[in-house]
């Protein structure tokens, strides 16, 4: 079975983590109180940095800005399909600068990008997976955001709603492992998201909260590799049992902010 997954190349838009903190809480996992080792992070995110590119990836950089210590999360900055760009509209004050620098980013390299009226969190929120794009609310995007977001593009938005604090953002409960599947953790969702995502996906892999609470599902996948989080063990062999090629790829240390794989990189679907 591991020979029919077929990986593509991807290319992923990631920022060094310079001045990556914790100097403010906006989600159950940030104690500001709790010490950050930067010098461990920088060399974990170098790790994911190489690891991409050892299996073929194109990585490109945004320089980070001081006093953005959450800037390291480019997944949250936007997100691209077909060419496109949906910017992103933050919650917390705290971050809202961040948009800027990214969106800079975009232009500079011939984008065209469209600032959310709404907050709109980018891929942390919004998964591209297919036919449609699945889209998180309950703690950071709105509805009214995944409204512009159908409109943006084109491509139906399918509203998932999150209701356990601790997965704040949609890529911290689900993600996409190919065109057609994703693996999930169904009590993350409220009862109605639950049965949307079964009757979407009744293969999907399903993830225990011991895999998500690990940020297992704050992983990425080119279809065939999936670089994880090394503690999510039992969410990595059921990806093995299904023919996919676990990673592990440690960032640990960017959990103290709520963050992990997926929250560093941003994908830039052409």
């Amino acid at each position: 079975m591991p020979g029919s997954r077929v990986a593509r190349r991807r290319r992923y838009l990631v920022c060094e983590p310079r001045h990556f903190a914790v100097r403010y809480a906006i989600n159950p996992w940030m104690h500001p109180d709790r010490p950050v080792d930067v010098s461990l992070a920088q060399r974990q995110w170098r790790t994911l940095i190489d690891t991409y590119r050892d299996h073929g990836h194109t990585v490109e950089t945004v320089r980070p800005e001081p006093g953005l210590p959450d800037m390291v999360f480019a997944a949250n900055a936007a997100v691209v399909v077909e060419g496109r760009v949906f910017g992103s509209r933050y919650l917390a004050p705290e971050r809202r600068p961040e948009s800027v620098p990214y969106e800079a980013w975009f232009k500079a390299e011939g984008y065209d990008v469209q600032h959310p009226e709404s907050v709109c969190e980018g891929e942390g929120d919004l998964v591209p997976a297919g036919r449609w794009i699945l889209a998180g609310t309950g703690f950071r995007t709105t509805r009214e955001a995944h409204r512009e977001v159908q409109e943006f593009f084109g491509v139906p938005v399918i509203g998932l709603t999150l209701v356990d604090p601790y997965f704040y953002h949609l890529d911290t409960a689900l993600f996409a492992l190919d065109e057609e599947n994703v693996a999930y953790y169904p009590e993350a969702f409220s009862p109605g998201s639950r049965e949307v995502l079964a009757r979407l996906y009744p293969d999907a892999v399903p993830a225990t909260r011991e895999d998500a609470m690990a940020f297992g599902l704050n992983s990425v996948s080119d279809g065939r590799h999936v670089f994880i989080a090394p503690e999510a063990t039992g969410l990595a062999g059921r990806l093995a049992d299904r023919g996919y090629v676990p990673v592990p790829v440690d960032l640990s240390e960017f959990h103290k902010a709520g963050g992990g794989i997926k929250c560093c990189t941003q994908e830039i679907r052409s």
